[in-house]
């Protein structure tokens, strides 16, 4: 599965003004629900809990949050660049500014695998990283995801 089958322009935004992981999460959560029919709170708690069991911030200012929907067949990513830079207990101990996050189908989890993986190999590039973090607008942003 290629990044750009799951995730759409309207749920990629820049410059997001942001205070916390917590919050963070919250934002990406009503993002979500709008293009899922979720319930907003419900995906929240799922990332939540997700976090619970160790961040998802990878380093290098990246984190890529992910949980399992239970009554959804379509899986959505929510690409975050946050305006500056927040804690996110990543792994380096350095705060985050670029949020991949994936909601998956939980009858879907094993394939969605791959695409966290790609998302992750993407976000690993130093090219790629240098012009996300350049990025003045959601289209550029989705597009220098997506290509």
């Amino acid at each position: 599965m290629q990044i750009s089958d799951v995730l759409t322009l309207d749920c990629t935004k820049s410059a997001v003004q942001c205070s916390s992981k917590k919050r963070a999460l919250e934002i990406i959560s009503q993002i979500a629900a709008e293009h899922s029919g979720q319930s907003s709170t419900e995906l929240f708690e799922c990332m939540l809990n997700r976090e619970k069991m160790g961040s998802t911030g990878i380093g290098n200012g990246i984190a890529i949050p992910h949980a399992r929907m239970f009554s959804c067949d379509q899986a959505i990513a929510v690409l975050l660049q946050c305006e500056e830079p927040i804690e996110f207990d990543a792994i380096d101990n350095k705060p985050v500014d670029l949020l991949f996050a994936l909601l998956v189908p939980d009858a879907q989890c094993k394939e969605h695998l791959k695409t966290l993986s790609s998302m992750a190999e993407r976000l690993n590039d130093k090219q790629t990283l240098k012009m996300l973090r350049k990025a003045k607008s959601d289209k550029e942003l989705f597009d220098i995801m997506t290509n």
